[in-house]
């Protein structure tokens, strides 16, 4: 059942546009360099106008949020992706899904899991994100 799943999954993404799949990279690429702490690759990635709002409800430009993401006192030991969905117009892509992420922050531990929101431009030739926004789902 679950190599069905994958070869399945591995189908739709072979049959996605170049510009989705690129942008799906990306999306994995940035949640391993925030886990890393790879201020280079988050510093290309994000647009020089970019801003995100996160799950406490934070807004931070882009020279805050790699500052944010910098902190070596936050442990990020799972940050994953799921339920990508990637919907281009044009030089503009959106991108929503499931993200879960776990770690240490200041001696304690966190886990969230939230949805997302991302807005991405192709500037220059080149994709960027340039808004995002997460959540955490409501709980009744």
């Amino acid at each position: 059942m679950t190599l069905g799943l994958i070869a399945v999954s591995a189908c739709v993404f072979a049959q996605e546009k170049p510009d989705a799949a690129a942008i799906r990279a990306l999306e994995m690429k940035w949640a391993d360099s925030y886990k890393a702490h790879d201020i280079d690759i988050l510093s290309s990635i994000l647009a020089e106008d970019f801003v995100i709002t996160v799950e406490d409800g934070s807004v931070y430009s882009k020279a805050g949020y790699i500052t944010h993401s910098a902190d070596s006192s936050v442990h990020v030991q799972v940050a994953e992706l799921s339920d990508l969905k990637v919907r281009l117009k044009g030089d503009v892509a959106f991108v929503t899904g499931a993200y879960h992420e776990k770690g240490e922050s200041k001696g304690k531990t966190y886990e969230y899991h939230d949805r997302f929101t991302d807005v991405w431009m192709k500037i220059s030739g080149k994709w960027q994100v340039v808004s995002s926004h997460y959540s955490v789902p409501y709980r009744r």
